[in-house]
């Protein structure tokens, strides 16, 4: 257990919680447990999918701006590449992981929410990358993740001007996948993480690494890696059952056990 971030687990479900009053910054503390916490969750075989959360109040508010500032050129090198490195291994879970956003998600806080594979907001949430406010530009993946989410015109009026967007327009953009009450966020954020506790967990592996890794490449190659993980679902447990389950019983009635 971090003393800023935690790992909890309950039916199937781990949220990973960050509690760095007031408005969570990722400051180098909260980066590490926060890449400890994605490790032990991608490798607990009882975690089958994870929430990103950051409590009632606040998801995140981006990094420390007031360690940030303080930093040469060699310090803020390591810190970025750090931080990067952080959010990669929350990213690179390979089980379903949504966010559950409330409050404000600005700066790395968005960043961190967009390495979730779905994002849940309250109505009254507002998100952005404000970077450019204090002459530099996002770097941790909000020039690459946001871009590829919801294009390269709409990223860069996002990340040239640094405004904030509230939650309606935020769904609009597709930077968010689902708006609810304020309350609801974490109540809606584990019921959608609950569909997979008993899940094809190998599939479901399957399937994120075979999306995620397309993005990166050229349709052919794409291609060639989609038939690759596809055809190696064969030698799974959950593949054989699923399939006689289909035959003996109809769709939607098979038994995983995550092998």
């Amino acid at each position: 257990m971090g003393e800023f971030v935690t790992l909890e687990v309950e039916g199937g479900v781990g949220t990973i919680r960050l509690d760095r009053p007031p408005v969570n910054a990722l400051n180098n503390q909260v980066q590490a447990e926060l890449a400890e916490a994605a490790r032990e969750a991608s490798d607990r075989d009882d975690v089958r999918a994870v929430i990103l959360y950051g409590g009632e109040k606040t998801f995140a508010g981006g990094a420390d701006i007031k360690e940030m500032a303080s930093r040469a050129y060699p310090e803020i090198a390591k810190f970025g590449a750090e931080l990067t490195a952080s959010l990669a291994r929350v990213a690179n879970i390979p089980k379903p992981v949504v966010c559950a956003i409330t409050g404000y998600a600005l700066g790395g806080g968005l960043e961190l929410a967009l390495t979730a594979d779905w994002r849940i907001a309250g109505d009254n949430v507002k998100v952005g990358q404000p970077e450019i406010q204090l002459g530099i530009i996002p770097g941790a993946g909000g020039t690459q993740r946001l871009t590829r989410l919801i294009g390269p015109s709409k990223a860069k009026d996002l990340i040239f001007t640094g405004r904030f967007v509230k939650a309606e327009e935020a769904l609009k953009l597709g930077i968010v996948d689902e708006v609810v009450a304020p309350d609801d966020v974490y109540a809606a954020a584990r019921k959608w993480a609950s569909q997979f506790a008993n899940g094809p967990a190998v599939a479901l592996r399957a399937a994120k690494a075979a999306i995620d890794s397309g993005l990166d490449v050229d349709l052919a190659t794409g291609l060639k890696i989609e038939t690759q993980l596809f055809t190696a679902l064969w030698a799974t447990e959950d593949q054989r059952n699923g399939m006689q389950s289909f035959i003996d019983n109809g769709p939607g009635k098979a038994s995983f056990e995550g092998k």
